[in-house]
């Protein structure tokens, strides 16, 4: 399968095997968010890393999404938005590094899905994270125990206008 239907096949996945990511896997995941470009390659983003049940569970209190229990991994996106000059790029900075660890884990096998509601500052306390960064967003990671159907998308004429809106 190429890159292109890797990407177009993806779907958020909520439902997971009880199978650990292996560590060479995880890492290259990483590795993909770490090799995405930044404003001014600044590099304003730091990622906490959850693998332990515990702190999971901490997190479900913190975002109401019980299914992060199952997952084998969460990543919690931090931007630096005190950042000299890039501070207001360091959000999309660090989502296109997520993104960039969402398809790698896909080209594996591994799902994930976003999660952007949650209680900031519990996660902040809960993680230790400083009060300058901002927590832009998790995704879970393991392999999936469901294979979610397509999801309707606007047309291609909503979402593209050429040369005006």
């Amino acid at each position: 399968m190429s890159l292109l239907e890797k990407i177009l096949s993806r779907k958020s996945i909520r439902s997971y095997e009880n199978k650990e990511i292996p560590e060479e896997v995880l890492h290259k995941i990483l590795e993909a968010g770490r090799q995405a470009p930044s404003a001014a390659n600044r590099q304003p983003l730091r990622f906490v890393i959850v693998k332990d049940q515990e702190t999971k569970k901490n997190l479900i209190n913190a975002s109401f999404n019980g299914f992060i229990k199952e997952a084998s991994v969460v990543i919690v996106g931090c931007a630096n938005v005190d950042s000299l000059l890039t501070g207001k790029w360091a959000v999309v900075d660090t989502t296109i590094a997520m993104q960039n660890m969402v398809i790698a884990a896909w080209t594996f096998g591994v799902g994930s899905c976003w999660i952007g509601a949650f209680n900031e500052e519990k996660v902040k306390d809960l993680l230790k994270i400083p009060a300058r960064w901002k927590v832009v967003a998790f995704i879970t990671l393991g392999y999936p125990a469901e294979q979610p159907k397509p999801k309707n998308k606007k047309s291609f004429e909503e979402m593209f206008g050429f040369d005006k809106f």
